[in-house]
Parts: structure tokens; C-alpha cells; sequence
């Protein structure tokens, strides 16, 4: 294959996944009403349907298979930078939280900075932090070139697609999975994670951890807080918003 084939290629790709993504906005759009009303934290057992323009159910249409977050974390395997394949599974029996993101995704890109922070923060807490890049190996490759990460990577194009829709979640980057020592799923936050928030959600695993919390009782926290966190940003934003253009 030459050089001008395969780039020719990689761009065909590219465009499927810009419109794959377009397609998923509708569906993260939805994610976000209801969170707006049920809280940031979704309940891992919580099914996650798109809304549909129809009055009523047809009944000659098929049914719609709704993507429902699991309880425990997926037996998920993805190459490294080395390509070498990693289960998901062997960063797991800690705190530990699974970034979904995009080397083509702004907010993605934005979050990188505060993955590093929190990471070298939570160390002490045996925590890790656990990049899925769901994207073209090289792409990234030239990205960490640029961009300093300081966690562990994951690389899959369908297969790191595969991997999202293990999560229930799909294209709707980036979103960031919250998972407990028991491998159990405490938390999914969708849209780029804030300081606040990464903090609370490693707080309430080291309080499951302690014995402090039931993860159920860390849950409805979780979904607490990030809901007060959001309706703050929100506000402030609002306020400043009239003072942009002095």
C-alpha cells in the first residue's frame, strides 16, 4: 500500500468517526438532561436510552437495545504504546479511574494536565488513573510526543470503540469511570472532568475502602455533589458571562 493509499484511508476513517460522533452528540445530549435531573453520578446499573421524535411506540418497529453502565469493570483488553496487550483488568484491585478520550477532542486534550496532577496526588492512596485513547496509534504516538502524560495508555481504534460500548457509553467523549478495589463501577462522569470532582470521586473510593461508606451511600453522594458542583459552575459562569467583552 503507498503512502497517499493508506492516507487516503486513515482520512475515510476519520470521516466515519466525525460522523459517528455527530450521531453520538444526540445521544450525550440526552445523557446530560438526564443527569440535570437524576445528578452528575449515574447509577452503574442505570440503563441509558437516546430519545426518539415518536408520539408513541411503533409496533412494527424494532426494539431499541438500551446501553446500560455495568455494575463491575468489563473484561476489556487493548494494546499499549509498546503493543503489548493489557487487560483492563490488571490495573484493577484499587482505586482507579478510566479515562475515555481523543487525540481530535478538545475537552480531552484539556483534561490531560489534570489527570497528570491528580494521578501523582493520589499515589499514596495506591489510586491509578488509566488512559483509553480511542483513536489511531500513530495520532497518539505523536501526541504524547507534544503532550506530557504521566499515566498508563491504552490504544484501539474499533477496539477501543469496543471498549467504550463495553461502558454503555459509546462515543460521548471524553467520560471518566470511577471503580472501587472491588472492581465495582462507583461512578460515571460524562463530559470533561473537573479538580473538584475527580477529588470527591477518589474521597468516597478510599471512604469504601475504609469502610466508611457502602458504595451505595458513595454513590448517592457522588451524584450529590456532582450535581451541586455543576448548578456552582454554572452560576459562576453566569455571572461572569456580562463581563467578557470589558
Amino acid at each position: 500500500m503507498t503512502e497517499e493509499t493508506s492516507g487516503s484511508g486513515r482520512s475515510a476513517v476519520k470521516v466515519l468517526i466525525g460522523i459517528l460522533v455527530v450521531l453520538a452528540a444526540g445521544v450525550a445530549g440526552f445523557r446530560a438532561y438526564v443527569k440535570s435531573h437524576a445528578g452528575m453520578g449515574l447509577s452503574p446499573t442505570a440503563p441509558v436510552a437516546a430519545a426518539t421524535n415518536a408520539a408513541a411506540p411503533d409496533a412494527a418497529a424494532p426494539a431499541v437495545k438500551k446501553k446500560v453502565i455495568p455494575d463491575t469493570l468489563p473484561d476489556i483488553t487493548l494494546a499499549n504504546l509498546e503493543d503489548k496487550p493489557t487487560k483492563l483488568a490488571s490495573f484493577a484491585g484499587r482505586p482507579l479511574m478510566v479515562n475515555f478520550w481523543a487525540t481530535w477532542c478538545a475537552p480531552c486534550r484539556r483534561e490531560i494536565p489534570l489527570l497528570n496532577k491528580i494521578r501523582a496526588q493520589r499515589l499514596t492512596q495506591n489510586a491509578e488513573i488509566v488512559g483509553v485513547a480511542v483513536d489511531f496509534k500513530e495520532d497518539v504516538l505523536k501526541f504524547v510526543q507534544k503532550v506530557p502524560i504521566d499515566y498508563p495508555l491504552l490504544v484501539g481504534e474499533e477496539d477501543g470503540l469496543a471498549a467504550a460500548e463495553a461502558f454503555g457509553m459509546g462515543m460521548a467523549f471524553p467520560f471518566s469511570i470511577f471503580v472501587d478495589s472491588q472492581n465495582r463501577i462507583l461512578t460515571v462522569k460524562v463530559g470533561e472532568l473537573h479538580e473538584d470532582e475527580a477529588n470527591f470521586a477518589f474521597d468516597r473510593l478510599r471512604d469504601i475502602d475504609n469502610g466508611v461508606l457502602t458504595r451505595e451511600a458513595a454513590q448517592m453522594a457522588v451524584a450529590e455533589a456532582f450535581k451541586q458542583m455543576a448548578a456552582d459552575r454554572a452560576h459562576q459562569e453566569a455571572e461572569a458571562a456580562p463581563h467578557a467583552d470589558e
